[in-house]
């Protein structure tokens, strides 16, 4: 089973000015799903000493000259993770024309379009982690907050186990925030606002190096026997 702490959109006083170790006791990975303060994500990352992978929310320009220093950007990227394969689209709907993590729906699908060769070489992915929803799954209908269709016709096309986003928050909804929902092609879809611990079990992955696609499998293989020859 592998721990998954997931965050979005504010800071978690537990999770640092007051920071206690209790409520990560155990994590393997975090991932942020956007608009987080890069301290507070290099903070966690030395604290909890694991991977912390992370995409851009609407209002993590600052990213862009200032990133969270030790976390791995997967923005328009796969990364493997012990053979859980991750795959970032961060980013909001347009609503200012200068603002370099806000796309079109065009937009994004060009992004969607040019990572095909690499999710095929990786044979798919198990978690898509993105800062906006899903078009019609735990969005809204105004335009800053918006969900991507085009993020649907990725889920069905690969029907990855999860997905994780952010951008909506839980007061957004007049009390009517739902946490996790369940796409029609069977991916989980949980909103990490805030925070929220996630299991995964050996089963919802392939192993690493066995994803089923001999290219990829074999330059896992090679690197692992390179590494270990040191």
């Amino acid at each position: 089973m592998m721990k998954v702490l997931i965050l979005a959109d504010e800071e978690v006083k537990s999770l640092g000015e007051y920071y206690d170790p209790e409520k990560t006791r155990g994590v393997d990975l975090i991932i942020s799903c956007g608009d987080l303060n890069h301290r507070y994500l290099e903070f966690l990352e030395t604290m909890v000493n694991c991977p912390l992978l992370y995409v851009k929310g609407n209002h993590d320009k600052n990213y862009l000259s200032m990133p969270p220093e030790g976390c791995i950007d997967i923005d328009d990227r796969i990364y493997d993770y012990k053979g859980l394969r991750v795959l970032g689209l961060g980013g909001s709907m347009r609503y200012h024309p200068t603002n370099p993590c806000m796309y079109t729906e065009e937009e994004m699908r060009q992004r969607i379009r040019k990572l095909n060769r690499m999710i095929a070489l990786h044979n798919g992915f198990d978690i898509l982690v993105t800062h906006s929803p899903a078009r019609g799954y735990g969005d809204m209908d105004d335009l800053p907050h918006m969900g991507f269709d085009c993020f649907n016709s990725l889920l069905e096309k690969w029907k990855p186990k999860y997905m994780f986003y952010g951008h909506v928050h839980a007061n957004y909804r007049s009390g009517k925030f739902q946490r996790e929902c369940t796409h029609p092609c069977g991916t989980r879809m949980i909103n990490a606002y805030a925070s929220h611990i996630v299991e995964i079990g050996e089963d919802e992955h392939p192993a690493h190096g066995k994803t089923g696609s001999a290219l990829y499998d074999l330059y896992v293989s090679i690197t692992s026997r390179r590494r270990h020859s040191f």
